[in-house]
């Protein structure tokens, strides 16, 4: 079993979901909560996990990352406790680890609840 996450992302706070994040959607498929990342945001839509990751010293390019839900196969939930101040989601993925830390403040129970949901509707 791996044991090093491929990838890393830090969630912030729950945000509105941004406007251009529409093009990026297929048909059917809806934005249902956003959160700011370090340099941008992650939206959960009805199918998959956009994260958006700006780069560079404008940030004007942008690398993509997109996970469908259904590549999901189990998750963990970790929540803050008093000497520590980041929450952590953990994904295993067909794609590998993936490590999702939230910033003191963002709601570890409700971004485990949006996989939850979305993973058992898809299964």
């Amino acid at each position: 079993m791996e044991t090093a996450p491929i990838t890393a992302w830090t969630l912030a706070q729950e945000i509105p979901i941004p406007q251009d994040v529409q093009a990026l959607l297929v048909q059917g498929e809806e934005a249902v909560a956003a959160f700011k990342t370090f340099r941008d945001s992650a939206v959960f839509t009805t199918k998959r996990l956009i994260v958006r990751d700006a780069q560079g010293i404008t940030g004007k390019k942008v690398e993509i990352y997109s996970l469908p839900y259904s590549s999901i196969n189990m998750w963990s939930s970790e929540n803050a406790g008093k000497l520590d101040f980041n929450s952590e989601l953990e994904l295993w993925t067909r794609a590998g680890h993936i490590k999702i830390k939230l910033a003191k403040g963002a709601d570890i129970r409700r971004l485990d609840g949006l996989i939850a949901w979305a993973v058992l509707k898809s299964h």
